[in-house]
């Protein structure tokens, strides 16, 4: 007969949502069991920093960001490398693939994205990777060393920011890489076409050939991959190809639970789902997005953190509402600094835009009815951290707009009333590519 664990806090998923909950959890209930599940075999460990593995070989020992002995130390059940089979909602079960069952009082879904893989042939080649997890590094890793020095012809399929991440890595590894990109620019859902234009001329400095407004309509070899034909019959020949499509939210367990899903799990401001005692956070969730004003997916790693401490001090029986977050990303690709948050490309004329440009800096700020929703600034982002603190308190900027794209721009341009009481100011950089701790530093003023 299958074994039954009973916890009081399960959490699916060992990311930074996941590790928010948990301290959250643990600053209130010091004694309550807790229980990790997630598919990966290993400890937290920063997902950004695969790039760096691939790159030059980083330890994992490097990539962890919370200390080997966090669990015990907090007092975790984990099953590390494990796989949650179903969920009975009504019965708050969890079944694993094993068989084993663990019953909880209070459930997090925190379960990330997976990699979107199109529907075309040739995807299950050998040579074919996608890159989102610590597992496919190393397998790229190994892949790579089987191959002769400096012969890699690399097709990396998406121009997003996985898809430049891992452009970056094969470089500096020796490889040349095509970068292939169905819309007409590159990272064109974080930047507008300004920042856009200034990354993809950076790629190229770096001798990446980046192929926009295809698509890959075929993968062709056998075993190894070949080469990969164009939408517009061109092919192009390689020995390795990268899938970087994007992420989709990874709700497939709550699929018949009658948990209500949009694009990703619906969550209220205590990042509650349509089921009192099952919370969700992170890349799963749909949740308030203050620039917008509503709820959105915003699958970076600073709303992960804070929405899942927020769910874990609900869990925990302390009301605590999610003070909302944005899609945020800081990158620096072949040495070029870029900073976003919120609405870059304002899809009318309602919205108020201020930028300046020169040479390889470019600053942009989103204004509406006087308060700023959003920002670009590419090169010098030193002062990226102000504007962001402007938009997360929602200060209204009519009186010194100007001044946020200027080069002089700082603490000093802004009204004494505004500075002097304690704006919360993250520092520049913002933090989607930083070890959780930092994050939360960046977004929550800690």
């Amino acid at each position: 007969m299958a074994r039954t664990e009973k916890v009081k806090y399960l959490i699916i998923g060992n990311s930074s949502g996941g590790i928010g909950a948990v301290e959250a959890i643990r600053g209130v209930d010091k004694a309550g069991m807790i229980a990790i599940i997630a598919d990966e075999p290993y400890p937290v460990y920063s997902r950004p920093l695969i790039s760096e593995y691939l790159a030059e070989g980083r330890p994992l020992e490097r990539m962890l960001f919370r200390p080997a002995g966090f669990y015990e130390n907090n007092n975790i059940q984990t099953h590390l490398g494990r796989k949650v089979k179903h969920l009975d909602i009504g019965e708050h079960v969890a079944e694993l693939e094993d068989g084993e069952r663990i019953t909880w009082k209070k459930l997090l879904l925190a379960t990330g994205g997976l990699p979107v893989i199109p529907e075309i042939k040739g995807t299950n080649l050998n040579g074919v990777f996608t890159f989102t997890t610590l597992d496919d590094a190393k397998a790229i890793d190994r892949f790579l060393s089987r191959l002769p020095e400096r012969a890699v012809e690399a097709v990396v399929i998406g121009g997003g920011l996985i898809g430049v991440s891992v452009t970056e890595a094969l470089v500096r590894r020796g490889a040349r890489v095509r970068v292939v990109e169905m819309k007409e620019r590159i990272l064109n859902t974080i930047l507008d076409e300004e920042a856009s234009a200034l990354e993809e001329e950076t790629l190229r400095q770096a001798g990446v050939e980046v192929l926009t407004g295809r698509t890959v309509v075929e993968i062709s070899g056998e075993h190894p991959v070949k080469g990969v034909l164009l939408d517009d019959g061109s092919r192009t020949p390689c020995n390795l190809v990268v899938i970087a499509i994007g992420v989709v939210p990874r709700t497939g367990l709550v699929s018949g639970t009658g948990i209500k899903v949009n694009r990703g799990i619906i969550v209220d401001r205590h990042m509650v789902t349509s089921s009192p005692d099952v919370y969700a956070c992170g890349d799963v969730a749909e949740a308030y997005d203050f620039a917008y004003g509503e709820n959105r997916l915003t699958p970076v790693w600073p709303n992960a953190c804070i929405g899942g401490r927020t769910a874990g001090f609900n869990m925990a029986g302390i009301p605590t509402e999610y003070p909302g977050g944005t899609a945020m990303n800081s990158m620096r690709y072949f040495g070029l600094d870029a900073v976003s948050a919120g609405v870059v490309t304002p899809p009318d004329d309602s919205y108020e835009v201020l930028s300046r440009k020169y040479d390889y800096i470019y600053r942009k700020v989103v204004l509406k009815d006087g308060l700023v929703v959003g920002m670009v600034f590419v090169g010098d982002i030193e002062k990226s951290g102000i504007v962001f603190g402007l938009m997360k308190d929602k200060i209204n900027a009519d009186g010194f707009k100007q001044e946020l794209v200027a080069d002089d721009f700082g603490l000093a341009s802004l009204p004494e009333e505004i500075w002097r009481p304690g704006l919360e100011i993250p520092p520049s950089g913002l933090a989607s590519s930083v070890p959780l701790e930092q994050a939360e530093e960046m977004v929550m003023g800690e």
